[in-house]
């Protein structure tokens, strides 16, 4: 398993379209185009910073995982995603030592990268997702 680089900082937000605001306006950071992932029941916009991105998370139902994490934490980061070279083979060598994984095959994510979310009880508390793009 090889993590190249922290691909994104997923921040879980209660209005999308007010936090892009402040990220663009104030930070100067630049929105990338807004995305519905319906399997996850997010609406998210991509602001490249630097090497990686922040991921602006959106619920797009209320009982959704983001509106729970909000409801549950408020807003504020939700998870942490590494790039890896090979999602497939970091999942394996994860499950081979043991890791405790959320998702044990990749799924679509937005932006159509390939992601797996590690179980948070397995990295201290920290949701991890991996994340495998072209």
């Amino acid at each position: 398993m090889k993590v190249l680089k922290v691909d994104h900082i997923g921040i879980a937000v209660k209005n999308l379209e007010e936090s892009l605001n402040f990220y663009t306006e104030v930070l100067g950071l630049k929105n990338e185009g807004i995305e519905v992932v319906e399997e996850q029941q997010v609406k998210v916009a991509f602001l490249p910073c630097g090497d990686s991105e922040l991921e602006l998370l959106e619920s797009t139902t209320p009982d959704g995982p983001i509106a729970k994490f909000i409801e549950k934490n408020r807003e504020g980061i939700q998870h942490i995603a590494l790039r890896v070279d090979n999602i497939e083979e970091a999942l394996a060598y994860l499950k081979e030592k043991g890791v405790r994984l959320i998702d044990e095959k990749p799924r679509y994510g937005a932006g159509g990268a390939r992601i797996a979310f590690l179980h948070p009880k397995a990295t201290n508390g920290v949701l991890l997702e991996l994340s495998e793009r072209e």
